[in-house]
């Protein structure tokens, strides 16, 4: 089955998808999602029901305009380029000109290096945040502004986000899973997720 996916920014109407919506022919389904693009793939409307046609192994071929449409994030993206392509399922990006699989179904090698590139950039992305969060808190601390305790909890934020299973948790969310995902793979409470996400932000804006 052929999929062509778009996605629009906004519900009212103000974008238009007509022009991601050219050469459309031969495809079994056009979905265009008009949503924002922070909410990742699989929990957009018609990127739920995209998700089911992989479950069931029914998509073969996932196009879209530009390769930005398959996620919030660049991790988010090469989350589910790799999901996609680990299944055999072809994926195919207009702009810039992106194919996992060749028409000879080997892996086409200038979007393996792109997709490396990126992977690089995210990862160098990822350090740099983390840099600046550390450098941020220790900046609060010698103000005195750092808060080192929360209110419902009998741990600093700072503690909490470095336990163990609060890392993981926060490493699937920077990876683009849904929240609902995440709570099957960890085996937690959503109110767990929501919570490491809310401690996270504690620690990189204490104020």
């Amino acid at each position: 089955m052929k999929v062509f996916y778009s996605r629009v920014s906004s519900a009212d109407g103000s974008q238009n998808p007509e022009r991601q919506l050219q050469n459309i022919e031969g495809f079994d389904y056009v979905l265009t999602d008009k949503c924002s693009g922070t909410i990742g793939l699989y929990e957009r409307p018609y990127g739920s029901q995209i998700k089911k046609l992989i479950d069931t192994g029914k998509l073969k071929h996932l196009e879209v305009h530009s390769i930005d449409r398959l996620g919030r994030n660049t991790l988010d993206i090469l989350s589910v380029y790799r999901e996609l392509t680990d299944k055999g399922i072809t994926i195919v990006s207009r702009n810039p000109m992106i194919r996992n699989i060749g028409e000879n179904g080997k892996p086409d090698p200038f979007s393996e290096l792109l997709l490396n590139l990126l992977a690089s950039l995210s990862s160098y992305e990822k350090s740099l945040i983390r840099e600046r969060q550390l450098e941020g808190i220790a900046i609060r601390k010698a103000a005195n502004l750092y808060r080192g305790r929360a209110i419902d909890t009998k741990d600093t934020p700072e503690k909490y986000v470095d336990k163990k299973r609060i890392k993981k948790i926060l490493s699937y969310i920077d990876d683009g899973y849904p929240h609902h995902e995440i709570v099957k793979i960890i085996k937690c409470s959503a109110s767990t997720v929501v919570k490491a996400v809310r401690m996270r932000e504690k620690v990189t804006n204490p104020m």
